[in-house]
Order: structure tokens, then sequence, then C-alpha cells
């Protein structure tokens, strides 16, 4: 029998791509990355995708929340937190651990789960432990969930200084002067541990930064000018990271540049100048997001200077390893050189940090960025590529 002139059902339209924007988390950036998910969530094209915001709490808890950009935001120089967003006091976001299902589901005490769906690509703007470290980028491995961003060990090594800068002089970049010291070093012998720091200055000269090697935003960082300083900035970087990180201080101009991965390579953004701070001693958290100390787009480099600035950035995503996106953080030396200082691997992504305004100089505006992360993840696989 023909079927030729049998009614056809209407075919469905296609699925748009779900994107689950994990933000918050355990770490002492928790409020940053709220914000950072509020423009995230703000600047997402609504009709190209469906959007799941999971806020982490401060103490793990993975929580379903308000998709409700306008409340994640610094007000009266008080940070937002997933707690006030989140839907519940109990609930739970589960992700699935079995990589042919994405179905992602939810859990109230002494109710039944419910599904929230399948999520194809999870954007995690996390910053610091717990998140931009590689741990959430295993879970996410383990899972086979595309997601935006560095990988494990790429993730890992920008997190953690002291590893970074050992891979970035393997790899023939300059690094400034700098001292680690390790839990087990601090625990087993204080004094003499604390007598290599002081043996650093007199080598390299004071002031020194004192800071946790595993944190971001300048978070826990102290500006030492003498010894008499000294004891209060390490428990101060211990507070956040029991491993720290002394930097003797450079003389010179604080360059920052933008990395994003584009179908054929990683490149560099303008590079943009940090000034120092009229109202604080350097470029710290206050100034960064409380103050919103601006940048200057683009830095006010010679074209020499600005080729240069943005092939060391590439090459520092490159030597990571990174995917996606990277700000790479430079000094500017009296000489004329430059000195890579850190990468990030999830940058701050506030409407005024200066990864996003690079990038605005640069040709890509906010949500084309956004997009581009997006879509860079979804077209790439999970597992060793």
């Amino acid at each position: 029998m023909s079927t030729e002139n049998l009614p056809q059902s209407p075919e469905q339209p296609p699925r748009k791509p779900r994107v689950a924007v994990v933000f918050g988390g355990r770490s002492s950036e928790h409020g940053i990355s709220v914000v950072t998910a509020g423009a995230v969530l703000k600047a997402i094209d609504r009709t190209k995708y469906d959007v799941l915001p999971i806020g982490i709490t401060q103490d793990g808890r993975w929580a379903l929340t308000a998709d409700a950009p306008e409340r994640m935001a610094i007000v009266d120089r008080r940070q937002p937190s997933v707690d006030l967003l989140a839907e519940s006091d109990g609930g739970g976001v589960i992700l699935p651990v079995d990589p042919s299902n994405r179905e992602v589901v939810y859990s109230e005490p002494g109710s039944v789960p419910k599904a929230l769906g399948e999520v194809d690509v999870v954007f995690p703007v996390l910053h610091g432990p717990y998140g931009e470290d590689g741990t959430l980028q295993g879970l996410l491995e383990l899972s086979g969930v595309p997601y935006v961003g560095s990988g494990v060990l790429a993730s890992a090594v920008g997190q953690d200084k002291d590893y970074m800068k050992r891979v970035f002089t393997s790899f023939g970049l300059k690094v400034g002067p700098y001292l680690v010291i390790r839990p087990r070093e601090w625990q087993r012998d204080e004094a003499a541990a604390r007598k290599r720091i002081v043996d650093f200055a007199g080598e390299h000269g004071w002031p020194l930064f004192v800071k946790p090697a595993r944190a971001g935003s300048s978070i826990g960082i102290t500006k030492v000018d003498d010894l008499s300083g000294l004891d209060e900035a390490i428990a101060e970087a211990q507070r956040h990271d029991p491993k720290i990180l002394v930097e003797a201080a450079l003389r010179g101009r604080e360059i920052e540049c933008g990395v994003l991965e584009f179908e054929d390579g990683p490149r560099a953004s303008v590079p943009a100048e940090i000034p120092p701070p009229d109202a604080h001693a350097y470029y710290d958290f206050e100034a960064k997001y409380i103050d919103s100390t601006p940048g200057i787009v683009p830095a006010p480099l010679t074209p020499e200077e600005t080729a240069e600035v943005r092939r060391l950035a590439v090459e520092a995503f490159e030597a990571a390893s990174c995917e996606g996106l990277v700000r790479a953080d430079f000094f500017l030396t009296e000489d004329g050189e430059f000195v890579i200082n850190e990468i990030n691997t999830m940058p701050g992504f506030t409407p005024i940090s200066m990864y996003p305004q690079m990038w605005q100089a640069s040709g890509v505006s906010y949500p084309e960025l956004v997009d581009r992360l997006v879509q860079a993840a979804l077209h790439r696989s999970t597992g060793l590529r």
C-alpha cells in the first residue's frame, strides 16, 4: 500500500544544545564566580541555547538556582552567593557518571528525584580550587560531558603557580625570582622555612609578595615591605593554601593579554595595561572587583612590544596545553623584557574584567566570546585528545 497520500506528522524542531553554567564553589573566590556566572547568563544567546544554572555552595552542595543575572552582582561592596540563589535549602543536582547518559537529576530530601534533561556542554565559571584546578574537569571527563576551557592537566598547572612556573621555564619563558614553601617544610621546621624567605629577601630585596600558591583573584596576597610584616603575610597566605609562594618584586609595567582558541588555533587579543591603582598598594582584590580600577585597553606599547607579548601569550597557552581560553599576565621590565607572571585558565569574566575587555577591543563582543567558547566545547570530545 502506498503511503504517498497519508498525512505526514510534522517534524519536531531540533533540540537546542543545553548549556549548564556551573558556578560558585568552595574556594575563597566563590563570590566572584557568581558575578561571572551572572554576566555569562545575561550574554548567552537564549534563541540558540537552553541554559541550566547550577550553583555550588561554599560547603560543596550542587544546587539548582534561579536564572537571575540581576541578582548576581556586587552590591554595596557585598558579594553574591549561591545560597542566596538556591531554589531550596536541601535539594541537590546530580551529574551523570555514565558517559552514555547525560541526563541531570535533581533530588530533594523525601521526594522522588526529578529529571532535568540532558546537558550537552558545561560552562564551568568557577575560580580557584575545587573548580578551576582540574577537579571539576576530571569529573566531567568521567561523565563524558564536554566543557568549556582547559582539561585536567592544564587546569591543574594553571592553578598551581609553583608548577606553572616550572612548566614555563622548561619551555624557555622568562619568569621572575620566586620561592616555594610547602606544607611539610613549614610543619617540619618553621624557623628554617622562615629563614629561607629572609635569605631570599636578602638576595632580591624588599618588598616581597607572599601569596597562596593555588588561589586567584589576588586573594590572600600581601605586599611585604620589611621583616616586620612577614609573619602576618605568611599567616594570611596559609589561610587560603598551606602551600605558599614568595615572589620578588619586579620593577616594570603590568601587561595582560587574552588568548582564545579559534578554528585555526589559538590567537592573542590586543594587550592591556594595568596602571598602579591610586588607592591601593598594588592591583589587589579590592582594586580589581570592588573599586573597579580601570585598565588601559589597548596597552600603550610599541608595535614591536605588542607583537612580542601576543606571541608570548600564545606560547604560554601552548606550553601548558591549554584549551579554549587563557589570560596571560606579564611584567614589562625597565630593560624592555617581558617576564610572565601567571596564566588564568578561567579568567575573570565579569563585564569589567580585563579578558572580555581585551577581546572587545580586538573585535569580539562579549556575547560572541561566550558563543565561541560554547561552540568550541561542543565540537571537542572528552578523553585523550
